[in-house]
């Protein structure tokens, strides 16, 4: 991710391959589920594009803790640092993030199949990025 935010350059496809076919998220906004269908891979590069846009300068992966649940599934803490300059005033700043990703090793590559953020909006909003 941190190519695309740095740089607005996404491989999409990449992060496309990181997905099961079928995948379902939660946050304090609900939860959802969906197909990655055929315009799975724009809807990673609409969401890269609008980071941007809030003055996204960077989103790196700081560390990953990952506990196996059993032979073909394991759970993954990712801790997220997301950088920023902001549009209206070039403040800069981070924002961390931690996101809980569940992960199928079934057919040998590991894909997420589900994941649990925070509130991330809330979190944009307080450093006037929203």
């Amino acid at each position: 991710m941190d190519t695309g935010v740095k740089t607005g350059k996404v491989d999409a496809k990449a992060l496309e391959a990181c997905f099961a076919e079928y995948f379902v998220g939660a946050s304090p906004l609900g939860v959802m589920g969906g197909e990655a269908g055929e315009d799975f891979a724009d809807m990673i590069v609409a969401g890269v594009d609008n980071y941007r846009r809030m003055g996204a300068t960077e989103f790196v992966a700081e560390e990953v803790a990952v506990t196996p649940i059993d032979a073909l599934h394991a759970m993954a803490r990712v801790f997220w640092l997301f950088g920023y300059k902001r549009p209206s005033d070039g403040k800069t700043g981070t924002i961390r993030f931690e996101n809980v990703y569940f992960v199928s090793l079934a057919g040998g590559d590991p894909k997420i199949f589900a994941w649990i953020t925070p509130d991330e909006q809330a979190a944009l909003k307080e450093h006037g990025l929203m």
